[in-house]
Protein backbone atom coordinates (compact mmCIF):
# COMPACT_ATOMS: atom_id res chain seq x y z
CA UNK A 1 0.00 0.00 0.00
CA UNK A 2 2.83 2.42 0.83
CA UNK A 3 4.43 1.80 -2.57
CA UNK A 4 1.14 2.73 -4.25
CA UNK A 5 0.86 5.92 -2.16
CA UNK A 6 4.45 6.83 -3.01
CA UNK A 7 3.74 6.14 -6.69
CA UNK A 8 0.73 8.47 -6.74
CA UNK A 9 2.67 11.24 -5.01
CA UNK A 10 5.59 10.78 -7.40
CA UNK A 11 3.48 10.97 -10.56
CA UNK A 12 1.60 14.01 -9.30
CA UNK A 13 4.91 15.79 -8.78
CA UNK A 14 6.21 14.74 -12.18
CA UNK A 15 3.08 15.90 -14.02
CA UNK A 16 3.24 19.22 -12.13
CA UNK A 17 6.91 19.57 -13.04
CA UNK A 18 6.22 19.15 -16.78
CA UNK A 19 3.23 21.49 -16.58
CA UNK A 20 5.48 24.12 -15.03
CA UNK A 21 8.24 23.58 -17.62
CA UNK A 22 5.72 24.11 -20.43
CA UNK A 23 4.36 27.24 -18.80
CA UNK A 24 7.81 28.71 -18.21
CA UNK A 25 8.69 28.13 -21.86
CA UNK A 26 5.48 29.72 -23.13
CA UNK A 27 5.83 32.72 -20.80
CA UNK A 28 8.95 33.68 -22.73
CA UNK A 29 7.07 34.04 -26.04
CA UNK A 30 5.23 36.85 -27.72
CA UNK A 31 1.56 36.05 -28.43
CA UNK A 32 2.06 35.70 -32.20
CA UNK A 33 4.82 33.12 -31.69
CA UNK A 34 2.27 30.59 -30.42
CA UNK A 35 0.89 30.27 -33.95
CA UNK A 36 4.10 29.84 -35.95
CA UNK A 37 4.46 26.62 -37.96
CA UNK A 38 7.73 26.14 -39.82
CA UNK A 39 6.13 23.89 -42.44
CA UNK A 40 2.97 21.88 -43.16
CA UNK A 41 4.20 18.94 -41.06
CA UNK A 42 5.00 21.03 -37.99
CA UNK A 43 2.44 21.82 -35.32
CA UNK A 44 2.47 25.27 -33.81
CA UNK A 45 2.70 25.58 -30.04
CA UNK A 46 -0.99 26.55 -30.12
CA UNK A 47 -1.84 23.23 -31.80
CA UNK A 48 0.24 21.30 -29.27
CA UNK A 49 -1.54 23.07 -26.41
CA UNK A 50 -4.95 22.31 -27.95
CA UNK A 51 -3.94 18.67 -28.41
CA UNK A 52 -2.68 18.28 -24.85
CA UNK A 53 -5.83 19.88 -23.47
CA UNK A 54 -8.10 17.73 -25.64
CA UNK A 55 -6.24 14.58 -24.69
CA UNK A 56 -6.29 15.41 -20.98
CA UNK A 57 -9.99 16.24 -20.95
CA UNK A 58 -10.78 13.04 -22.82
CA UNK A 59 -8.53 10.75 -20.80
CA UNK A 60 -9.17 12.10 -17.30
CA UNK A 61 -12.89 12.97 -17.37
CA UNK A 62 -14.78 10.12 -15.68
CA UNK A 63 -11.43 8.32 -15.67
CA UNK A 64 -12.52 5.17 -13.85
CA UNK A 65 -15.91 4.75 -15.49
CA UNK A 66 -15.76 5.67 -19.20
CA UNK A 67 -13.41 5.00 -22.09
CA UNK A 68 -10.52 7.47 -22.22
CA UNK A 69 -11.27 8.32 -25.85
CA UNK A 70 -14.55 10.20 -25.44
CA UNK A 71 -17.11 10.35 -28.25
CA UNK A 72 -17.22 14.14 -27.90
CA UNK A 73 -13.50 14.57 -28.56
CA UNK A 74 -12.51 15.77 -32.05
CA UNK A 75 -8.79 14.95 -32.09
CA UNK A 76 -8.27 16.04 -35.70
CA UNK A 77 -9.61 19.50 -34.88
CA UNK A 78 -6.90 19.88 -32.23
CA UNK A 79 -4.36 20.05 -35.06
CA UNK A 80 -6.18 22.70 -37.09
CA UNK A 81 -5.08 26.29 -36.77
CA UNK A 82 -7.84 28.31 -35.19
CA UNK A 83 -8.04 31.91 -34.16
CA UNK A 84 -7.32 31.95 -30.45
CA UNK A 85 -5.67 34.41 -28.16
CA UNK A 86 -2.81 33.63 -25.83
CA UNK A 87 -5.35 33.91 -22.98
CA UNK A 88 -7.69 31.36 -24.61
CA UNK A 89 -4.75 28.97 -25.05
CA UNK A 90 -3.83 29.45 -21.40
CA UNK A 91 -7.42 28.69 -20.41
CA UNK A 92 -7.40 25.49 -22.51
CA UNK A 93 -4.04 24.50 -21.00
CA UNK A 94 -5.33 25.11 -17.46
CA UNK A 95 -8.57 23.24 -18.10
CA UNK A 96 -6.73 20.13 -19.27
CA UNK A 97 -4.15 20.14 -16.49
CA UNK A 98 -6.79 20.82 -13.83
CA UNK A 99 -8.81 17.83 -15.07
CA UNK A 100 -5.72 15.61 -14.87
CA UNK A 101 -4.56 16.84 -11.46
CA UNK A 102 -8.05 16.74 -9.95
CA UNK A 103 -8.43 13.13 -11.08
CA UNK A 104 -5.02 12.12 -9.76
CA UNK A 105 -5.81 13.79 -6.43
CA UNK A 106 -9.04 11.79 -6.18
CA UNK A 107 -7.39 8.41 -6.79
CA UNK A 108 -6.78 6.04 -3.91
CA UNK A 109 -3.80 3.66 -3.84
CA UNK A 110 -6.06 0.61 -3.94
CA UNK A 111 -7.49 1.80 -7.29
CA UNK A 112 -4.16 1.52 -9.13
CA UNK A 113 -4.83 -2.08 -10.18
CA UNK A 114 -8.35 -1.39 -11.48
CA UNK A 115 -8.86 -1.72 -15.24
CA UNK A 116 -9.80 1.28 -17.36
CA UNK A 117 -10.12 1.47 -21.14
CA UNK A 118 -8.62 3.71 -23.79
CA UNK A 119 -10.08 3.00 -27.23
CA UNK A 120 -11.38 -0.33 -25.87
CA UNK A 121 -7.88 -1.41 -24.79
CA UNK A 122 -7.70 -2.35 -21.12
CA UNK A 123 -5.06 -0.75 -18.91
CA UNK A 124 -4.53 -0.88 -15.19
CA UNK A 125 -4.83 2.59 -13.69
CA UNK A 126 -1.05 2.48 -13.20
CA UNK A 127 -0.50 1.65 -16.88
CA UNK A 128 -2.86 4.43 -17.97
CA UNK A 129 -1.04 6.95 -15.80
CA UNK A 130 2.33 5.79 -17.15
CA UNK A 131 1.03 6.07 -20.70
CA UNK A 132 0.14 9.72 -20.17
CA UNK A 133 3.32 10.39 -18.17
CA UNK A 134 5.23 9.43 -21.32
CA UNK A 135 2.88 11.28 -23.70
CA UNK A 136 2.66 14.70 -22.05
CA UNK A 137 6.41 15.27 -21.47
CA UNK A 138 6.94 14.35 -25.14
CA UNK A 139 4.76 17.29 -26.16
CA UNK A 140 6.07 19.61 -23.45
CA UNK A 141 9.54 18.91 -24.84
CA UNK A 142 8.28 19.97 -28.27
CA UNK A 143 6.93 23.19 -26.79
CA UNK A 144 10.23 23.93 -25.03
CA UNK A 145 12.32 23.17 -28.12
CA UNK A 146 10.08 25.20 -30.40
CA UNK A 147 9.92 28.11 -27.94
CA UNK A 148 13.74 28.21 -27.75
CA UNK A 149 13.94 28.36 -31.53
CA UNK A 150 11.32 31.10 -31.74
CA UNK A 151 12.84 33.14 -28.92
CA UNK A 152 16.20 33.52 -30.73
CA UNK A 153 18.32 34.44 -27.73
CA UNK A 154 17.73 35.69 -24.21
CA UNK A 155 16.34 32.29 -23.25
CA UNK A 156 15.83 31.67 -19.53
CA UNK A 157 17.03 28.10 -19.15
CA UNK A 158 14.54 25.64 -17.71
CA UNK A 159 17.14 23.02 -16.81
CA UNK A 160 20.88 22.92 -16.28
CA UNK A 161 22.24 25.74 -18.48
CA UNK A 162 24.85 24.99 -21.11
CA UNK A 163 28.37 24.58 -19.67
CA UNK A 164 27.04 24.59 -16.09
CA UNK A 165 26.87 20.82 -15.46
CA UNK A 166 30.01 20.69 -13.33
CA UNK A 167 28.83 23.48 -11.05
CA UNK A 168 25.37 21.91 -10.81
CA UNK A 169 26.81 18.50 -9.92
CA UNK A 170 29.28 20.00 -7.41
CA UNK A 171 26.40 21.72 -5.63
CA UNK A 172 24.35 18.50 -5.59
CA UNK A 173 27.21 16.34 -4.30
CA UNK A 174 28.09 18.88 -1.60
CA UNK A 175 24.83 17.99 0.19
CA UNK A 176 23.94 14.99 2.30
CA UNK A 177 22.18 12.09 0.59
CA UNK A 178 18.41 12.39 0.84
CA UNK A 179 15.38 10.52 -0.38
CA UNK A 180 12.97 12.79 -2.20
CA UNK A 181 11.48 13.35 -5.61
CA UNK A 182 13.84 15.16 -8.01
CA UNK A 183 11.06 17.60 -8.81
CA UNK A 184 10.88 18.99 -5.26
CA UNK A 185 13.94 21.18 -5.74
CA UNK A 186 13.47 21.74 -9.48
CA UNK A 187 9.96 23.17 -9.05
CA UNK A 188 11.24 25.65 -6.47
CA UNK A 189 13.85 26.88 -8.96
CA UNK A 190 11.21 27.38 -11.64
CA UNK A 191 8.84 29.39 -9.46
Amino acid sequence: MEINSNYLESVKKQFLYYKTIGEKAMEQLEPEQFFVSLNDDTNSIAMIVKHLSGNMLSRWTDFLTTDGEKAWRNRDEEFEESVMTKEELQAAWDKGWNCLLDTLNSLQPEQLSEIIYIRNEGHTVTEAINRQLAHYPYHVGQIVFYAKMLKKGNWDSLSIPKNKSNAYNAEKFSKEKTIRNFTDEELKKLQ
